[in-house]
């Protein structure tokens, strides 16, 4: 229920059926009138947006390893390999997503962030190599594929983050980096600021 609370409102215009029996556990009173139903049901999105970054799974054995780094908590999944930051990398998870979205929805889509954070190292000759983000992002950009061509979902857009290195929101880190256009700053604010294109 939690993933889809607020998109089954966006999307479809309504409150999900489950929703009461949450608000009643919870002691949440809501006063909705017939004129809220009526702008809620006018008020639809025309298309679902989302970021994708990793997956997580959850398991009732107490002595599995956790993930470390993601955000939403979670095991490891022994089947998957996993960022310097711990966030499990699951191309084939953002076919299943984009699929379950599009299934429940039947609305166009963008991926608006999607990207690996990575420690890259500027050589000595003013070049970064990171096979490693290329490789990530050329099996999300052909699961995204197969979801179009394979699935027929309608995927209209795609959105690396980011084009440049900035500083890391989930760790507050300029290591943390995500950019195609490597920028020479650490944590602190030290560096030239020069930039340089990544492989």
């Amino acid at each position: 229920m939690k993933q889809w609370y607020c998109a089954d409102v966006q999307c479809r215009g309504q409150y999900g059926a489950y929703c009461v029996p949450f608000w009643n556990e919870n002691n949440i009173h809501l006063d909705i009138t017939d004129e809220d139903r009526k702008i809620l049901k006018e008020g639809t999105v025309d298309f679902f947006s989302l970021s994708y970054y990793q997956t997580n799974c959850v398991t009732t054995h107490e002595d599995t390893a956790k993930s470390s780094g993601n955000l939403l908590g979670g095991v490891k999944n022994p089947y998957l390999t996993a960022s310097q930051w711990g966030w499990q990398i699951d191309p084939n998870g953002l076919r299943f997503t984009l699929n379950e979205i599009y299934d429940r929805y039947n609305l166009p889509i963008i991926v608006v962030e999607n990207g690996l954070g990575a420690q890259d190292k500027l050589d000595a000759d003013g070049k970064v190599h990171d096979p490693y983000r290329i490789d990530y992002l050329r099996k999300h950009i052909e699961a995204m594929k197969d979801a179009v061509e394979k699935d027929n979902v309608d995927l209209f857009g795609y959105e690396m983050w980011g084009c440049i290195d900035l500083v890391s929101a989930s760790t507050g880190e300029m290591k943390k980096r995500y950019g195609f256009i490597y920028v020479d700053s650490d944590d602190y604010g030290h560096g030239s600021f020069k930039r340089y294109k990544k492989d």
